[in-house]
């Protein structure tokens, strides 16, 4: 999707900075919000990320919004007014205290090793304090400003972890038409944008896997632009697809991307490298689409860990430069003893995953209803109001 959002982030760094100080001078500005993104870790060591902006108020998504709100709301995330050099306290269960500075884009982050784990606020997530200290003249601090940072740390008894795409692989994008696509990131939010047909329902097997403990972590490794976190948490919560880290990328390395390749898969790779060399003894299920480079990057993620990927499973897109690029792949790794699998449907990668003891064969019944009743979903929900919105 980064192309299409090219001009749109033009706009908003020009009238960024104008916006900012303005506001500023004239006592106008926004309040300020710290965005916490759910991270990961180990007991022993936990990573923080987030950001701080001005809270531009949009709102819960409704299946009713119109094009325009979508729109204006898209704009938003991109307009964002991000705060540099403010100081925030990072406060662990140990009620350590650890400062950290946000960037020229609002961004924090930090590494941490905690000597206690607070209690999970939902069994695999773990909450780290946030709180914010001092802001830039002439901003004034808000009083008590503070937030959760949330943490996925998988327990000890996982059998293995999944790290999939989202754009062409858990949501509908179309990446491959350009004008489409532009519709669906542009004019749609959380509520309107749709799912792959069973992909929720598989991806809880998954998360069951054969021990049924719902203790399988996901994570999703995506090139979308950190300004659209926060309609992809809610289309996750709201299609109650598994969460897990979104880790996704600053804008400004989207568009590089756009005109150099290279930037999608390196960022895509370190990230999966990351995440490997952390659980250095779970597996993984790759999961990704035959749209962009996710054949190629796991291709490398296998021969950089060996042993370590138990199945690979590429949506397939219906282009067939791209199906016959997979293929190639595919026949490659056969030799490091990994299968990578083209599949049309979610159906038939549950189908295989069940064969390979990753999923209960009781599972694929679910899988099959799920997609049928995706089926029967319009794919523009709404699509007659909006036209007279």
């Amino acid at each position: 999707m980064a192309p299409l959002l090219n001009k749109l982030g033009d706009w908003a760094e020009k009238a960024d900075d104008l916006i900012l100080r303005a506001r500023t001078r004239l006592g106008l500005l926004d309040p300020l919000q710290i965005v916490p993104y759910r991270s990961y870790g180990t007991p022993t060591r936990l990573y923080i990320k987030g950001r701080l902006l001005t809270d531009k108020g949009i709102g819960e998504p409704d299946p009713n919004d119109s094009r325009w709100s979508n729109l204006l709301n898209m704009y938003r995330r991109f307009e964002s007014n991000e705060i540099s050099g403010a100081q925030l306290l990072v406060r662990p269960a140990d009620q350590s205290e650890h400062l950290v500075v946000t960037d020229d884009e609002g961004y924090f982050s930090l590494n941490l090793e905690p000597q206690t784990l607070p209690e999970p606020i939902d069994f695999m997530w773990y909450p780290v304090d946030v709180l914010l200290q001092s802001v830039p003249q002439p901003l004034t601090l808000p009083v008590g400003l503070r937030s959760q940072a949330p943490v996925l740390i998988p327990p000890a008894d996982a059998e293995y972890g999944i790290i999939s795409d989202l754009d062409d692989t858990v949501i509908q994008t179309s990446a491959t038409d350009i004008l489409r696509m532009a519709r669906t990131v542009l004019l749609r939010n959380a509520r309107s944008r749709l799912p792959f047909k069973g992909v929720a329902e598989f991806y809880r097997a998954l998360q069951l896997g054969r021990n049924g403990k719902r203790n399988n972590p996901f994570f999703y490794v995506s090139s979308s632009p950190w300004n659209l976190y926060d309609l992809l948490e809610d289309f996750l919560n709201l299609n109650q697809i598994p969460p897990g880290p979104l880790l996704l990328r600053d804008f400004a390395m989207v568009r590089k991307a756009a005109k150099d390749p290279s930037e999608h898969h390196g960022h895509k790779l370190r990230e999966i490298d990351n995440i490997l060399l952390t659980y250095p003894t779970l597996p993984f299920v790759l999961i990704g689409d035959s749209g962009q480079e996710d054949a190629n990057i796991y291709r490398e993620v296998v021969r950089r860990h060996p042993g370590r990927i138990l199945a690979i499973y590429i949506r397939d897109v219906l282009r067939p430069d791209r199906a016959t690029l997979v293929e190639k792949v595919s026949e490659e790794l056969r030799g490091d003893k990994v299968e990578m699998l083209l599949v049309q449907d979610t159906v038939q990668a549950a189908e295989h995953a069940a064969k390979n003891g990753l999923i209960f064969t009781e599972a694929i019944p679910a899988v099959v209803e799920e997609k049928q009743k995706d089926e029967t979903t319009p794919e523009d929900p709404g699509e007659a109001q909006e036209q007279g919105a």
